[in-house]
C-alpha cells in the first residue's frame, strides 16, 4: 500500500466551526490503548476542503527520562528499534526484525529510566507509548483504516481521552484506494439538526 491522497470536504450545515479529528488505533495492544490525534483539521468552513496524505511509510523516535528526544528513523512493519546508552548518551537504533511481521517494536534497552516511543505517519504522531521501563517493549500495528469525527479542544499529536475516542465511531477503510474525498455532511441548529456523517466520494482505486 503506497500513499493515499485524501481530501476532506466540508459540505455540512455546521455553524460552530467544529474541529475534525482523525486517528488510528494500535491493534497490537491487548488492552484499550490510548489513541493519539493524528490529524486535527481546524477552521475548515462550509465548502472548504483540506487535502492530506496517508502513506504506508513510518518513522519512529523515542524520548528518555532526561527530556531528550531522538531523531526520527524510517521504519517499516516487521522492524524493531531500541533505545541504548551509547558513548555520547542515549540513542535510538535499529535492532533487527520484529517477532511479528505486521508490527513495529520499540524497546527500552537502557539499564535505568523509562522511555516513550513514538510512531509517525506523514510526519505526524500516529501512536505513542509512554513509560516503557528497561527491558520492556511496545508493539505497534495498524489496520489500513482511519477513524474520523467531530471534537473540540483537541491538539494534534496529543493523547485523546477515552470519552472522545468512544464517541467517534466512523471507521473508513483505505484498503486498495489511491485517492478519495472524505465528505462531511449533517449538522445544523435546533430541530433541523442531523448527526454529522462522513462518506467517501470520488474514489479512485489503486
Amino acid at each position: 500500500m503506497s500513499t493515499v491522497q485524501l481530501n476532506f470536504v466540508n459540505k455540512s450545515n455546521d455553524q460552530n466551526n467544529s474541529e475534525i479529528v482523525i486517528f488510528q488505533k494500535n491493534v497490537a495492544a491487548d488492552f484499550d490503548e490510548i489513541a493519539v490525534a493524528w490529524k486535527v483539521i481546524k477552521n475548515c468552513g462550509q465548502g472548504d476542503y483540506h487535502p492530506f496524505t496517508y502513506s504506508s511509510l513510518y518513522q519512529v523516535a523515542m524520548s528518555d527520562s532526561y527530556g531528550n528526544y531522538t531523531p526520527k528513523l524510517s521504519a517499516m512493519p516487521g522492524q524493531a528499534f531500541e533505545m541504548v546508552l551509547a558513548p555520547s548518551g542515549d540513542l535510538i537504533q535499529y535492532s533487527g526484525p520484529a517477532t511479528a511481521a505486521n508490527q513495529i517494536v520499540l524497546k527500552n534497552s537502557l539499564q535505568k529510566g523509562a522511555v516513550s516511543g513514538y510512531v509517525y505517519r506523514d510526519g505526524s504522531v500516529a501512536a505513542l507509548k509512554s513509560n516503557i521501563v528497561p527491558a520492556q517493549q511496545a508493539a505497534f500495528e495498524f489496520k489500513p483504516t482511519i477513524f474520523i469525527g467531530v471534537a473540540s479542544q483537541i491538539t494534534q499529536g496529543q493523547i485523546m481521552n477515552s470519552a472522545i475516542i468512544s464517541s467517534i465511531n466512523t471507521e473508513i477503510s483505505l484498503l486498495g484506494i489511491a485517492s478519495a474525498d472524505i465528505v462531511m455532511t449533517g449538522g445544523g441548529y435546533g430541530a433541523n439538526a442531523t448527526p454529522f456523517t462522513f462518506t467517501l466520494e470520488n474514489v479512485e482505486m489503486a
